[in-house]
């Protein structure tokens, strides 16, 4: 059986990237990865392109090896991999917004990042693309007998960002969903190229709000491959106890939230007091509520005293108090597992295609998890289980988050008992030579990816992958054959990000 190393010749390899290897291939070597992802052996992290070249990172299931291939493309076209592999339909799209490379064979050549209003085509291709005039965007067709729609955003109520969803129904039951993002678009990777390493930094925790500790380590840990600066041991486990209280808070929203979209909205109120807690106790501890601007590359710029240590140990107590007595409560009210259970199931054989990551896919059976299966420090020296189910359904995905509620707090318990005294950040040496670096760090939503090429200390190019790229896809899916009314519970049992995903 082929593994991804085999695209790696060394004639082939670029030398200045780290940790894993970047090869540059043919077509035949692009074709063949492609053929690989369609089988189901190889994952795909991540694809992603350049004014004339795309890249495609992908992983051995049953390894964990990771390569980063690359191919040049001067006529602006290459072979489709979403032809062969659904997952890539929509990141060849926003590869051709973005550089104007077209994948040849692409069987949806919609925009998707592209809403008609940027004045350019292509805005980071070479050169821009001239104003074509404007082609309305047309949503799939469904066909049939009594069929209706039902278009629902972009504006939502309350505080949510934009999103248009275009239901297809038949009476209640939905047929088709398609979504349509891209609103929220920010032009990071734009921004991004000549920034310093800091505000670099600054920026890629800003990308989606909610992660900014997951985003910030990543980018973090990017840089640090490709500069290879090691990082102090306490800053390394402090971003650990960042990552999980960031976990923490946003899984205790979540499990509020899902249960208040089933009309259960004591639950939501219990759940947001203790959200609430962790937030004010990562304030008193590290001076920001949401954990921004501590996670810099080289290692962190704000230490934990005693008091912050006895701050989060009194909040983890509250929790432990507080916590069990809300799981008994969803577990036994009969309502609301008439809501969740057996509602928008995602099919294992659809989540291993879709590589999706976090609670969306170890509740449908996926174990990947960038803490132990990629093993960063110091989760290689943490005990912490990784919950497993594999029902995919709204309870199952509940569930999850309140294991992984149960191991945050172990887990945080350990890093405080363990927290190594020391420097807090080492310092990057830059250098005038190109260098590229990656990293893949498990946020609350999943594995966030990010690559950088670096260039006398300024960044060239920068991808962050969200691993909602590879979520809404399957919201889609599993909302089909529910009711309309089903699908606020569906999508705020995914909470995908729209931001992350625009960029």
């Amino acid at each position: 059986m082929p593994s991804p190393i085999d695209l790696t010749r060394h004639d082939r390899k670029v030398s200045h990237h780290r940790p894993w290897p970047r090869a540059m291939v043919d077509a035949s070597g692009w074709k063949l990865a492609a053929s690989e992802l369609a089988g189901g052996r190889w994952n795909l992290l991540d694809l992603w392109g350049e004014p004339a070249t795309v890249h495609m990172a992908i992983m051995d299931q049953d390894t964990a090896d990771i390569v980063t291939v690359s191919l040049d493309c001067p006529d602006g076209n290459y072979p489709s991999v979403g032809l062969h592999h659904p997952p890539a339909l929509r990141l060849e799209r926003a590869i051709g917004d973005l550089y104007g490379l077209s994948a040849e064979g692409l069987p949806d050549s919609r925009p998707w990042l592209d809403h008609d209003r940027w004045g350019v085509r292509a805005p980071l291709g070479e050169p821009c693309k001239p104003l074509p005039k404007a082609v309305p965007y047309r949503f799939l067709a469904a066909e049939g007998c009594g069929l209706h729609q039902i278009p629902v955003g972009p504006v939502h109520a309350g505080i949510i960002e934009p999103g248009h969803f275009r239901f297809t129904a038949s009476g209640e039951t939905v047929v088709r969903l398609e979504a349509r993002l891209g609103y929220t678009h920010k032009g990071v990777e734009g921004l991004m190229m000549g920034l310093s390493l800091e505000r670099a930094a600054e920026l890629a925790g800003r990308v989606s709000g909610d992660s900014t500790v997951a985003y910030a380590c990543a980018f973090s840990r990017a840089t640090e491959a490709a500069i290879e600066l090691v990082v102090p041991d306490r800053a390394v486990w402090l971003r650990a106890l960042l990552a999980e209280l960031e976990r923490l808070a946003n899984h205790l929203g979540d499990i509020g939230a899902i249960c208040n979209d089933a009309s259960f909205a004591l639950m939501h109120a219990h759940c947001s007091v203790l959200r609430e807690n962790v937030l004010r106790a990562s304030h008193r501890a590290f001076g920001h509520r949401l954990l921004r601007d501590i996670v810099v590359p080289g290692g962190v710029n704000r230490d934990l005293d005693r008091d912050g240590i006895e701050t989060i140990e009194a909040t983890l107590r509250n929790i432990r108090r507080r916590f069990p007595a809300l799981v008994e409560l969803y577990d036994n009210t009969a309502s609301l597992q008439d809501r969740t259970v057996s509602t928008g199931v995602l099919r294992p054989a659809l989540a291993k295609q879709y590589s999706a990551g976090g609670p969306i896919g170890r509740a449908s059976g996926r174990s990947f998890d960038a803490r132990r299966t990629l093993a960063y420090p110091p989760y290689d020296r943490l005990r912490f289980e990784v919950p497993i189910l594999h029902e995919g359904d709204v309870n199952a995905r509940v569930w999850i988050r309140v294991r992984e509620v149960e191991a945050s707090l172990a887990l945080i318990e350990q890093i405080l008992g363990e927290l190594p005294a020391g420097p807090l950040r080492g310092n990057p040496a830059h250098r005038q030579e190109t260098q590229e670096g990656a990293a893949i760090v498990e946020g609350f939503r999943g594995d966030i990816l990010v690559w950088l090429r670096l260039r006398e200390g300024q960044v060239e190019r920068c991808r962050l992958r969200d691993p909602s790229w590879f979520q809404w896809p399957l919201l889609e899916a599993v909302i089909e054959d529910n009711i309309v009314a089903d699908f606020p519970l569906c999508n705020k049992s995914f909470n995908c990000s729209y931001s992350g995903h625009d960029l």
